[in-house]
């Protein structure tokens, strides 16, 4: 059976470091709390992702940041979170709040978890995909 090739208005997507184990954990945590089923999921490192960011234009993206495309929109870091957790069940979506907080403190404190995650969780040597039916939520 042939993918269809996602395109940026079709979903939330969100693309993320497939070796860091706090990431896969990130991911999960937001399966588990997404009743909606309303993200699909990609590695940073993948082809598909380079390509969905080559069609936004947007910048080459560090593996410490994860990227929410939705709304033909590209977030990064602190806001990227921030806009996944409004998406999430109740009662996540009440983070939401901290919007309100100046970007570079938000992503100041971003920065230092993103820097120490490999040392603190670990890293995988190959990008972590899901198996069952969590699978059909990944774009390959």
């Amino acid at each position: 059976m042939r993918r269809e090739q996602p395109s940026l208005d079709a979903d939330a997507i969100i693309l993320f470091d497939g070796v860091c184990n706090l990431c896969s954990a990130m991911v999960r945590f937001v399966i588990r709390h997404d009743r909606r089923q309303r993200f699909r999921f990609a590695s940073l490192q993948s082809a598909i992702a380079q390509r969905l960011l080559s069609q936004h234009k947007w910048r080459e993206p560090s593996l410490s940041s994860v990227v929410l495309i939705t709304d033909g929109l590209c977030y990064d870091r602190s806001r990227a979170a921030l806009e996944i957790a409004r998406r999430l069940d109740v009662p996540w979506p009440l983070l939401y709040v901290f919007v309100v907080a100046p970007r570079a403190i938000r992503d100041r404190a971003y920065d230092f978890i993103g820097a120490c995650r490999y040392h603190w969780f670990g890293k995988r040597d190959e990008c972590w995909m899901p198996d069952g039916e969590w699978r059909q939520r990944f774009l390959e």
